[in-house]
């Protein structure tokens, strides 16, 4: 009875997670689809406008004006491709995790680096997006909460299993405040997690260092 229980539990488990994807999916196309091409119209539509009779302050304010579009556009095509993961389908795991901190540090304020195991290629697409999906809610939720200058993610790959490690210098959790918070109803993102590496049959543990430095440690079994 206690196997069928958990089997039913983890098949809910994944109906959720599925159905979060598929959505995930939906809001991808519609944002690449119909805003991204109504701000790419409204940019042509500026782009032509004669401003030959405009005055030095409207021609000020339509530079300003293109420019906002600009970077809408660059906003909506990034975050739809971090919803879409398409970095994550043609190039994996490592390169996905790159790409996405180089996003994220993408500015003052925060330095990240990211060192993965090379060895380690694609042994299973659902494993692996679950994998991309737990550092991506695990790095919103440190820049949201624990206010990090420093994010520094390694990966090993030993044996069959597939070990990554979050290191940040912000206001981290130990594990037992991770197993207080995840039962909280405003800890929706930390149960997201815990119930990705269910799915997984993984362990993540949260520590902190000797150095004053907090670790999240993934211990994720490698599908062949």
């Amino acid at each position: 009875m206690q196997q069928l229980r958990e089997k039913q539990h983890n098949q809910l488990i994944e109906a959720a997670i599925r159905s979060e994807e598929g959505e995930r999916y939906r809001i991808a196309e519609l944002l690449h689809d119909e805003v991204g091409a109504l701000l790419s119209s409204s940019r042509i539509f500026l782009v032509e406008m004669n401003t030959q009779s405009f005055s030095q302050t409207d021609k000020n304010d339509h530079t300003k004006v293109k420019s906002m579009i600009d970077e809408s556009i660059h906003k909506v095509r990034g975050i739809s491709h971090n919803l879409h993961s398409t970095i994550l389908k043609e190039f994996g795991l490592n390169e996905a995790i790159r790409n996405f901190m180089a996003k994220v540090a993408d500015g003052p304020g925060l330095k990240s680096s990211v060192e993965t195991d090379e060895k380690y290629q694609v042994s299973n697409a659902e494993a692996d997006l679950a994998v991309y999906r737990i550092i991506q809610e695990l790095t919103n939720n440190l820049l949201k909460h624990a206010h990090p200058s420093l994010i520094e993610i390694t990966s090993e790959l030993k044996e069959k299993e597939l070990k990554f490690c979050l290191l940040h210098n912000g206001n981290g959790l130990t594990q037992e405040q991770f197993e207080e918070l995840r039962y909280r109803p405003a800890g929706l993102g930390l149960k997201n997690i815990q119930n990705r590496m269910i799915l997984l049959k993984g362990n993540i543990h949260f520590t902190k260092q000797a150095s004053g430095k907090y670790a999240i440690e993934l211990t994720i079994p490698v599908i062949q």
